[in-house]
């Protein structure tokens, strides 16, 4: 395995702290605390507006949260790398890391932490697939599965999990057949993936560490093993077009970078997107104003869905390095060092939205969000995310306009950096006819 070379898709070895001169230390702050995952921003907000960048001692990032400074650093991929967001946060456990020092466990970085040229030279091609024409295809499977769905909520009734019947298992199934992996595999597949989450973003104990990287290996081998089947049969699917370009001009595009794109896009297309759905349901349902509008005005849910992103973003932060010593609003910063991005402090920034800590639907500006990133590396999959929330919502708001949170439940999150989403969320509605 090349776990720890430049290329690899997954550093294992956490490098040793670089801490920046000239700036507020925090020896507290951290995204592990119950109240910031039950709620980052207020935290957020008094720290953007007192400090608003800073090195975590616990972290071991520098953090940065004005929207400006968040996107000179997204815009600069010369100076601050991408190389590091696929790393884990904290050390790999030996038994973990020898899983996956397999010899046939060779992933390589291709999109979000590949550096140029060669990040545009892959994204060119991966772009290609997400073309007007796939989403047009994919469209009425989405719009399918959306009201199969909901038709098996409605015979097993409520109140019933949100996430577990609906919200984590569409946009699984959707990304499996925008790579065009077989149905069959579909349950296979969510159970190697559904928990990479805590490997590379959380800081999962020794056993659970052992039991994703056992995993993530057994979703690698099934992957090659489907590339090299759909190199011999091709069909209409992301990982055929991939296939033809790389027969086309194999230096432009080699056959492992097409491997370890399906590798990748199974998780940034699935875990994300199923915390979009669940997050807009807890912001909307509660608001039954907001809720009912949607329903009698379906132009209004693309507008309301910016505004999740904005308000309650499944993806509250990034992460880069630093390749050169730099600066960055006043601090300098050496090479090597770590930086957390905190988009969800961007995101309720008062000087870029009026009343931020508000939830408004109509809000103008809502798109302005930095949920998706910024520059070169803004997210690929954003417009097939947008698509799929959005005929979710249709489906959902069409089918069960009564439909609410259901009372006295504990809200839960897991445990990471970057991701937010609910683990549970139960619903309930009116009986249908």
């Amino acid at each position: 395995m090349s776990g720890n070379n430049d290329g690899a898709y997954h550093k294992l070895s956490v490098p040793a702290q670089t801490q920046p001169s000239g700036c507020p230390i925090d020896h507290d702050f951290t995204t592990f605390t119950e109240d910031y995952l039950a709620n980052p921003y207020p935290q957020l907000a008094k720290i953007r507006e007192e400090r608003p960048i800073f090195y975590s001692k616990k972290l071991g990032y520098l953090v940065v949260t004005r929207m400006e400074d968040l996107t000179e650093v997204f815009r600069d991929h010369e100076v601050y790398s991408s190389g590091n967001v696929q790393d884990p946060v904290f050390p790999i456990c030996d038994r973990a890391a020898k899983v996956l020092a397999h010899e046939d466990f060779n992933p390589v970085a291709v999109m979000s932490n590949r550096q140029q040229p060669d990040h545009t030279r892959i994204r060119k091609h991966t772009r290609e697939g997400f073309s007007a024409r796939r989403m047009k295809i994919l469209e009425p499977y989405i719009r399918r599965r959306s009201h199969e769905l909901i038709d098996a909520m409605i015979e097993n009734g409520g109140p019933l999990d949100f996430v577990s019947a609906f919200g984590h298992p569409l946009p699984g199934q959707i990304i499996f057949r925008f790579i065009g992996f077989d149905e069959s595999d579909d349950e296979q597949l969510m159970s190697w993936t559904g928990n990479r989450l805590a490997f590379t973003w959380g800081n999962p104990d020794e056993d659970e560490q052992v039991d994703i990287a056992e995993k993530m290996l057994k979703y690698w081998r099934y992957c090659r093993e489907f590339v090299a089947n759909r190199y011999k049969d091709r069909q209409d699917d992301l990982t055929s077009e991939l296939l033809n370009a790389h027969e086309a001009n194999p230096e432009q595009l080699a056959y492992r970078e097409v491997e370890s794109i399906i590798y990748g896009h199974s998780f940034a297309g699935h875990e994300i997107v199923s915390n979009f759905m669940s997050n807009t349901l807890l912001c909307l349902l509660p608001r039954r104003n907001e809720w009912n509008a949607i329903c009698n005005d379906h132009k209004l849910i693309p507008n309301a869905l910016e505004e999740v992103l904005r308000f309650e973003s499944p993806q509250t932060s990034w992460r880069r390095k630093t390749n050169i010593d730099t600066h960055i609003a006043g601090v300098d910063i050496p090479a090597g060092t770590q930086v957390f991005l905190s988009l969800a402090a961007a995101n309720h920034q008062p000087s870029l939205f009026d009343s931020p800590t508000e939830f408004d639907i109509k809000r103008k500006n809502a798109r302005k969000h930095i949920s998706f990133g910024h520059g070169i590396h803004f997210c690929l999959g954003a417009r097939l995310a947008r698509l799929e929330a959005t005929v979710a919502m249709e489906a959902l708001t069409e089918r069960l306009p009564s439909l609410r949170l259901a009372e006295e439940q504990q809200l839960s999150y897991s445990a990471n950096i970057t991701f937010r989403g609910p683990q549970t969320l139960y619903i309930d509605w009116d009986a249908t006819n």
